[in-house]
């Protein structure tokens, strides 16, 4: 009889991560949004930081890819950039209306698919697997 091992830890997390980035991507496109601009949009709600730098590190990408998410926002009326009076390098990130309006849909958008993802676990099970993921995320960020 022949047994298959277990799939490497690290495919399966791989794929899975696929496939609940791509649900969750097609959840906030139903609202008007995308992953990377609730992540912007929650960051700014929900952190402070004063200026793009700071930004880019809270959401964890690169500056030139925030960059490009921000010009976007700002062309569809999202948020605003202004130069920082004590330093003109420094650009300041403020929602305006309309990202507080996308803020508060992708917010839905974003308990409603927490909800999703947890509704196959119990409480426990949840806290565990938070555990867990923390952890594997941990070995990677931190090799010993």
């Amino acid at each position: 009889m022949h047994f298959l091992a277990p799939p490497p830890l690290g495919l399966l997390l791989s794929q899975t991560a696929k496939v609940i980035g791509r649900a969750m991507e097609d959840a906030m496109a139903a609202e008007g949004g995308t992953v990377p601009v609730w992540q912007v949009l929650l960051t700014l709600k929900t952190r402070p930081v004063s200026n793009q730098r700071e930004l880019a590190a809270a959401v964890g990408i690169q500056g030139a890819t925030l960059t490009h998410h921000l010009n976007a926002m700002e062309d569809d009326g999202l948020l605003t950039r202004r130069r920082s009076p004590g330093n003109r390098r420094v650009h300041e990130v403020e929602l305006t209306e309309r990202g507080e309006e996308l803020f508060a849909r992708l917010r839905g958008v974003a308990v409603g698919f927490d909800q999703r993802l947890r509704s196959g676990f119990s409480p426990e099970e949840t806290a565990t697997l938070a555990e867990l993921l923390t952890r594997l995320k941990s070995s990677v960020d931190d090799p010993e």
